[in-house]
């Protein structure tokens, strides 16, 4: 039998995991609508910048939603506007890549504050149902029950397996999604490069013919 405050702690537990699977499918929805991960479009606006087809390439980037599509769209718009001055157009997609990455890592820090709260608020809940646990046996006139015993402390106990659980599934799925994170930032600045200075293999073959 669980006592209120018990009730109490598992119902917080309960809000906090509910708020964690929230925060990840939302997290789902977003990454697939801006195209997270999907580096094959992005590279063939890249191809079609490089072979000299600006404006088609311009078009490309703008008719897509994705991050590095915006980006890439934020750097041509800078190499259009102030033709050989690559700093420009590199700053505007420093700025494009900061607000665009700033929205992925949106509501993660929701994950990170479960990572660290639901293990404390378990052991809070446990700590305050050994007290009563003991409470109750002290104040026992008769010999105590080593079965009730048993169960109160078992009762307690839920509180921090429960709060260990959740941080647990918050951890995992908070790290998997800040490599993504990662990994699209990443994608950002070789594309970026690309795009400013021409892709390494095509660089040197320039170089060589020349």
């Amino acid at each position: 039998m669980f006592d209120p405050f018990t009730l109490t702690v598992f119902a917080a537990l309960f809000l906090m995991s509910f708020t964690v699977l929230s925060v990840f499918f939302f997290k789902l929805l977003q990454f697939a609508r801006l195209g997270v991960g999907k580096r094959s479009m992005a590279e063939k606006i890249i191809d079609t910048w490089l072979s000299g087809q600006a404006e088609a390439a311009m078009q490309q980037a703008a008719a897509r939603q994705s991050v590095l599509s915006r980006v890439l769209h934020a750097v041509f718009t800078g190499l259009q506007a102030r033709p050989g001055e690559t700093a420009y157009a590199e700053e505007l997609g420093r700025q494009t890549a900061i607000a665009e990455l700033a929205t992925l890592s949106d509501r993660m820090r929701a994950l990170e504050l479960a990572v660290q709260a639901a293990p404390m608020l378990g052991l809070l809940g446990t700590v305050i149902g050994m007290i009563d646990a003991f409470s109750v046996l002290a104040q026992s006139q008769a010999t105590a029950d080593p079965a009730a015993l048993a169960a109160g402390i078992w009762t307690a106990l839920t509180t921090t397996a429960a709060g260990l659980a959740i941080a647990l599934v918050a951890y995992f799925l908070a790290n998997w999604l800040d490599a993504r994170i990662e990994r699209e930032r990443n994608l950002i600045e070789v594309l970026v490069s690309a795009a400013l200075h021409g892709r390494v293999g095509q660089t040197a073959s320039a170089q060589a013919r020349t």
